[in-house]
């Protein structure tokens, strides 16, 4: 039999199917109206996920202006009876709520590294209403954050399924899972056998705790979140246990994270915090996602290498908009008495930076604080 020759142009098709990033599969970068049509319901997620974002970076200015406004009083108040802090509290439930729901649509792969426009929102805001200064590296930040954005949202996951409870319970008696889980355990128990019996504080080994403890709450989020989604949609899936297996682990995994990256800012600047925890919580998730979900089953290669490529931009954005953002503090102006016949020097006098006076004066006792904070014998 004489088989019939292939022609360049017969070849052609299938071969530029084969090497093109939108060829079939967990997720393409086809910009086509198609595309658009097919991940509907995942544009909805990356909808909720950016808009709770941006709504918390609008609580946590708010917040923060609360407290300028109140340090700046004569008699200050508590802080939880300012009405403006109550309306920060309440817009950051609002954002939390969107980002829940988001989970319920999209993949946690998808979700997850779009945390970074909460902290790029967070500084375009404090420069519109806070008056912070902007610089050059807020930009560039800002710029690589919203470039890692695009490729994420068009490059991450698109393979749909619907999160049921028997399709959670599948997961979780999965083999992937129950090895993924023993090793996360093992790994937890050393650091918090490092944390709490060697007293070892290291940042890393706090925000590494709480990324293993995200893992788990992105896991629970997704299915506690999907389920519901499911029963609103389908059939109701709140009378299986599994779904308050995973409402328990949702609760307790975020309790316990937020009491290791409480004690992390506690000890550590915020500005070296954020970026950081960012980059681990980004990571731990996305790890859990592929494990758990499987979202990047039958992913082609580039489209899996442009993914992690725009997860790098917006880590990298991050990094350049907290990067040497504490408080600026202005040289403190002094008042300077001179030689005072037949008194001691008591150096400089310094503002007090906790009052509203300009500085303070001896009260007439017998001593008083230097600058250096020894006690000197007027």
């Amino acid at each position: 039999a004489v088989w019939p020759a292939r022609t360049p142009s017969a070849q052609a098709p299938r071969l530029s199917r084969n090497f093109t990033y939108w060829a079939p599969g967990a997720g393409n970068g086809s910009l086509s109206g198609a595309w658009y049509r097919r991940n509907q319901i995942h544009l909805l997620g990356v909808l909720l996920a950016i808009l709770g974002n941006l709504v918390m970076s609008i609580s946590l200015n708010i917040q923060k202006y609360s407290h300028v406004q109140m340090a700046h009083r004569e008699h200050p108040r508590p802080y939880f009876k300012s009405v403006l802090w109550w309306a920060g509290a309440a817009l950051m439930a609002v954002g939390e709520t969107g980002n829940f729901a988001a989970y319920g649509f999209a993949p946690i792969t998808l979700i997850a590294p779009l945390g970074c426009m909460s902290v790029t929102g967070s500084a375009i805001i404090s420069v519109m209403f806070l008056k912070e200064n902007l610089r050059a590296s807020d930009l560039l930040g800002m710029t690589l954050a919203f470039a890692g954005t695009y490729l994420l949202v068009n490059f991450a996951p698109s393979r749909s399924q619907s999160i049921s409870a028997r399709t959670v319970q599948y997961y979780f008696v999965g083999w992937q899972f129950l090895i993924y889980v023993i090793l996360e355990i093992f790994i937890f128990c050393t650091l918090l056998y490092f944390h709490k019996r060697k007293g070892m504080k290291h940042m890393v080994i706090l925000l590494t705790l709480v990324a293993l403890l995200a893992s788990l709450t992105v896991i629970s989020v997704k299915a506690v979140s999907g389920m519901i989604t499911f029963s609103v949609m389908d059939k109701t899936q709140l009378t299986y246990p599994i779904f308050y297996i995973m409402f328990i682990i949702m609760i307790a995994s975020c309790v316990f994270q937020v009491k290791f990256l409480h004690q992390a800012t506690k000890l550590y600047n915020t500005t070296i915090v954020v970026p950081v925890n960012h980059v681990l919580f980004t990571t731990s998730a996305v790890i859990a996602g592929i494990i758990f979900y499987q979202e990047f089953l039958g992913a082609a290669f580039l489209t899996v290498f442009i993914y992690f490529f725009g997860c790098f931009l917006s880590f990298l954005g991050v990094f350049l908009v907290t990067r040497n953002r504490e408080k600026e503090h202005l040289p403190q102006s002094y008042i300077d008495f001179g030689n005072i016949p037949g008194k001691q020097m008591l150096d400089k006098i310094q503002p007090d930076s906790n009052g509203l006076s300009y500085g303070t004066l001896p009260d007439g006792s017998d001593s008083t604080k230097s600058q250096s904070g020894e006690k000197k014998e007027v």
